[in-house]
């Protein structure tokens, strides 16, 4: 007899492991049942408030130009895209929203590298208080972290992705240092016969490039994890603790978030963190406000009109993008350089938060898209932004 796990995602839940996790067809399940395959620390919001999905939007079944022949409507790209979750928001209001047959509203999922974004928001939170300065040294917040590429550079630069370093994120390798990366956060199981280490010990064993620091943008996620470690430094809090002090519970979250963590309870600040659309979305459209919450400010006017206008076109364009030509990147979060203003927080594996401030519309996209980079797919993503964000009415 087919089991009911069966039928739902083509697969028993015995067959999902720590080693094939983050490949299709399990990512189906697992992307939203983190907590099932490594470590994890909650992110409280005020008082869960389980939401009920819209019945339906017909706005999703229009034909429209998705520029794919395949994919008439929003609703055909959707499934084209490996779309787990859909939220679209117009104005501060949930228009139209699609969940796949495995997923569901009140369910997190991981958001893979949307968590640096957070994760810059809690930092300019802190900054706003005066725990935080940016153009300070790493090494006056880790003294640790001296002897490694980390040792000499600004805070400003791992906010910006213009550390140098000797690192490679290559998503599939299987015995490199990316390799050992993932096994410190452990995302991947143990090798025999090599010493485990922590995400912390990791990051501090990582050399420096041949070039300065401040130079190219150079996308790295050790960079974001470190910004964590030095979250909880500075407070004493624990990263989940933290972010629901300052960011979830303030926001009005409707569900409880999570973050996965180290063997020592270090949060992946920089891809662990898990969220419902529809919370996602929230923190999209405090952003488009400003960075306010039915008029509380969360985060300072000041940090947010740098982040969106302060990043260094030059320094995106010496990383060799392979989109937004017009783009920046600033503080985590990307800037697409266009008239509509245009930011957003991307994840590997179609992970999206989507933010047009002309078109007043907020997007998330909560994916198990099998490739975790597919450039071709993170073109066709933004282009069908571009279009439902001038449709949505």
């Amino acid at each position: 007899m087919t089991s009911h796990f069966k039928t739902t995602y083509g697969f028993e839940r015995r067959d999902v492991t720590l080693a094939n996790w983050r490949t299709a067809p399990f990512s189906c399940w697992s992307f939203q049942h983190v907590s099932e395959i490594v470590p994890t620390s909650p992110i409280r919001c005020a008082s869960e408030m389980p939401e009920t999905a819209l019945a339906g939007a017909a706005m999703l079944d229009a034909i429209i130009d998705t520029g794919l022949a395949e994919a008439r409507t929003a609703r055909a790209f959707l499934d084209y895209a490996h779309t787990d979750a859909f939220v679209l928001m117009k104005r501060g209001e949930v228009v139209a929203e699609y969940y796949a047959p495995h997923s569901h509203v009140n369910r997190p999922h991981i958001v893979f590298s949307v968590s640096k974004s957070l994760t810059a928001i809690v930092s300019g939170i802190l900054e706003a208080q005066g725990l935080i300065d940016a153009e300070k040294p790493i090494g006056h917040y880790l003294p640790e972290a001296k002897d490694s590429a980390y040792g000499d550079c600004r805070y400003r630069d791992v906010l910006d992705m213009r550390v140098s370093l000797d690192f490679d994120e290559a998503y599939l390798n299987k015995d490199g240092a990316y390799a050992r990366y993932r096994r410190s956060t452990l995302w991947n199981p143990p090798e025999p016969d090599t010493r485990s280490e922590s995400m912390a010990e990791f990051i501090y064993s990582l050399p420096k490039a041949d070039r300065p620091h401040g130079g190219p943008f150079f996308y790295a996620s050790p960079n974001s994890d470190l910004l964590g470690l030095v979250l909880e430094r500075v407070t004493g809090k624990r990263f989940g603790a933290l972010m629901s002090d300052l960011l979830w519970a303030p926001l009005g979250a409707k569900n409880h978030a999570l973050v996965s963590v180290d063997a020592q309870g270090s949060a992946r600040a920089a891809g662990g963190i898990c969220v419902t659309a529809r919370d996602l979305a929230r923190v999209g459209e405090m952003l488009r406000n400003g960075g306010a919450v039915d008029g509380r400010q969360i985060l300072s006017d000041g940090w947010l009109t740098d982040m969106l206008t302060a990043g260094d076109h030059d320094a995106w364009l010496a990383g060799e993008p392979n989109m937004m030509p017009n783009g920046r990147y600033r503080s985590q979060w990307y800037q697409s350089g266009e008239e509509d203003g245009a930011f957003c927080a991307i994840g590997i594996h179609g992970q999206w938060l989507y933010v047009d401030p002309a078109h007043e519309t907020v997007i998330v996209k909560l994916s198990s898209q099998p490739n975790p980079l597919d450039d071709e797919l993170k073109q066709d993503n933004l282009a069908f932004f571009r279009t439902i964000s001038r449709l949505a009415a």
